[in-house]
């Protein structure tokens, strides 16, 4: 059974079970600034699993791309990777824990046709501290399942992954209980750290034994949560049941939700038997194609050859959901994994026309399953080559700076400068610098992996107060910008004119980052008349209020605003902002949230709105930074 097959056998099989299957949301989250990429299934669920109604139902299933780009380095082993697709299912405040799991249970085995005895199961211990008791229920319901097939279910209580490295597993053992370190889901980690306010809950995990020998530097004895890779996670089954109401209590929600998130490449490389995920159908033929570039093998050259497949599934869908190589936020994630793939071409020995061969292949494994991938497909081929054009002038760049340092000599921290400067990859330094015989000191990486961690730490004080999680944006100062953002971009179209369109924003906890359409620099005495007309509407107390729309009334005779690229589905969240007895609002725009109520709120604590900043940001496009204060 192909990946294709398991992914659309997904979808009939919870359809057939009154879910509304829906498309797939962009890696690039419009309504929600506070994280670059889409990272897991749930996310574009937020809203409804914090209790908006949502117009397709109770029911929800679908096949969410992801992009988690945090570990970019460490790519290369056999399971993990930046990009990968999410089996998702939702019930909101339907079913829960008995349908979820036997829905599960016969999916993996009638469906895809899993050996079950090699399946494994994890439960939530529960916490004394709370008052939330051992997740008995759910460890019940696996129980009874594995005694249907025959199948042992002996129970065991871990705790911590650490006491899973000196336990270990017994004969018979198949249903294990950990801690909240590993079976609590929030958004942010155990019980202990959950936000107050936050809904919350036990989890249940699938893991599929592939039998390979434990390597005992993780730890003594293997267990399902443990990194050896003996066991891989498959799939996540959360029960969203409580809400934490105070640092000591959580409270049962009303009507609790399922979020269920199962990985497509990590189920199908269970159905192959095989834990290496660059064998199966969505991966191989990257594969392939590489193998026949080169004239070498997957076995001689593994872990090059496993970065590229990654990188360039992750760049090609990026590129479909219009995202372009460049040197800040998504952009400059996207323009490092290109250049990383290109790098570990070199390993391959393969240095001219690389992109144009690869990314057709990754282009037509999709196609048949993702409408705009077959829709942009040949601009998606146009934007990479034209990146590694662009990197082949940069490599060209770094050569020529590097022989400049000969009379210097070669250290870690000019080797950093050419690879902060110009993207030019270190291995490629060092390379050269052999190639050039100016000797490279022995204490070249420590130096270099110094400066590396210093810029890290600026990046991370530089982008202090964006959660990078799922549920983030969601405090009072985020609505309290967003508000203002929405406000800002009708007073723009007012004063420069209709033809002033959105292209992007960013929003944190202390300032609010605006991109939009204008040929030439905004004067001081136009921003004025913005700021202006901004504190105006603010203080006319607008009430903040939203309804659902189709797309095309919305956008059509009903005139609201969106932003430059955006693709909606066939209805769309419109916010307007008015004034208590006016005949039209003042802003009317296409959006997500979240907002306030009323605009009277921005001026709490004697606030006003103020433009910092005006600057281009490119070609045609301006940028505009401004503060509550």
């Amino acid at each position: 059974m192909t990946a294709q097959e398991i992914r659309n056998q997904y979808l009939k099989f919870f359809e057939a079970r009154g879910h509304a299957v829906i498309k797939r949301a962009p890696l690039i989250l419009k309504d929600d600034p506070t994280t670059l990429f889409t990272g897991s299934g749930m996310q574009p669920m937020i809203p409804f699993l914090l209790g908006e109604p949502f117009e397709k139902g109770t029911r929800v299933v679908d096949s969410q791309t992801c992009l988690r780009a945090q570990d970019i380095d460490d790519i290369g082993d056999n399971r993990h990777t930046t990009f990968f697709e999410m089996l998702g299912n939702w019930s909101l405040g339907d079913y829960f824990k008995e349908q979820q799991i036997e829905w599960m249970f016969e999916f993996l085995d009638t469906i895809v046709g899993l050996d079950l005895s090699k399946l494994y199961v994890t439960c939530f211990i529960g916490d004394e501290r709370y008052g939330i008791p051992k997740d008995t229920e759910a460890a019940e319901i696996w129980k009874r399942l594995f005694d249907t097939k025959g199948l042992s279910s002996g129970e065991a209580e871990i705790g911590s992954e650490e006491d899973g490295y000196n336990r270990g597993i017994n004969e018979g053992e198949r249903i294990f209980y950990y801690d909240g370190s590993k079976n609590w889901w929030s958004r942010n980690g155990s019980p202990e750290t959950t936000p107050i306010g936050d809904p919350c809950g036990p989890d249940s995990e699938m893991f599929y034994d592939f039998g390979t020998p434990h390597d005992t530097a993780y730890g003594e004895f293997c267990h399902p949560n443990c990194d050896c890779g003996r066991f891989m996670e498959i799939g996540n089954n959360v029960f969203m049941a409580y809400k934490k109401v105070s640092e000591s209590e959580f409270v049962p929600l009303e009507k609790p939700n399922i979020d269920h998130g199962s990985g497509l490449e990590r189920i199908a490389a269970a159905k192959l038997g095989d834990p290496d995920v660059f064998k199966i159908s969505i991966m191989w033929p990257i594969i392939e194609r590489l193998q026949k570039l080169s004239g070498k093998s997957y076995e001689s050259h593994t872990t090059s050859m496993r970065v590229i497949a990654d990188h360039l599934r992750a760049a090609t869908f990026l590129a479909v959901d219009g995202c372009v190589p460049s040197n800040k936020e998504q952009g400059y994630v996207m323009r490092r994994l290109v250049r990383r793939a290109i790098r570990f071409a070199f390993d391959l020995g393969i240095e001219q026309n690389f992109l144009e061969q690869i990314v057709p292949v990754i282009a037509d494994i999709y196609v048949d399953d993702f409408p705009e991938v077959a829709a942009s497909r040949d601009e998606v081929v146009a934007i990479l080559i034209k990146e590694e054009k662009a990197f082949r002038q940069t490599i060209r760049k770094g050569i020529r700076e590097l022989e400049k340092m000969k009379s210097e000599g070669i250290n870690g921290a000019n080797l950093f400068k050419l690879y902060d400067t110009y993207g030019f990859p270190v291995e490629l330094s060092i390379e050269e610098a052999y190639k050039q015989e100016i000797a490279v000191p022995e204490n070249w990486r420590e130096e270099f992996d110094a400066h590396m961690a210093e810029q890290r730490s600026r990046s991370q004080t530089a982008a202090k107060g964006v959660f990078k999680g799922g549920l983030g944006g969601q405090s009072l100062q985020h609505k309290k910008y967003h508000t203002a953002t929405h406000l800002m971009y009708q007073a723009l179209r007012d004063v420069l004119g209709d033809h002033v369109v959105q292209h992007g924003s960013n929003i944190t906890e202390e300032r609010l980052r605006f991109d939009f359409s204008h040929p030439e620099k905004v004067t001081r005495e136009q921003l004025d008349q913005v700021e202006a007309i901004v504190n105006e509407q603010i203080s006319k107390d607008l009430k903040v209020s939203f309804a659902e729309y189709p797309t095309e009334e919305a956008t059509g005779p009903l005139g609201a605003l969106g932003q430059f690229g955006d693709r909606y589905g066939s209805t769309v969240k419109v916010y307007k902002m008015i004034a208590d007895g006016a005949e039209k609002p003042f802003s009317f725009e296409i959006c997500g949230g979240p907002h306030v109520d009323h605009t009277l709120q921005l001026f709490e604590d004697d606030k006003r709105f103020k433009i910092l900043k005006e600057e281009s940001s490119s070609a045609g496009i301006r940028r505009i930074k401004a503060v509550l204060q």
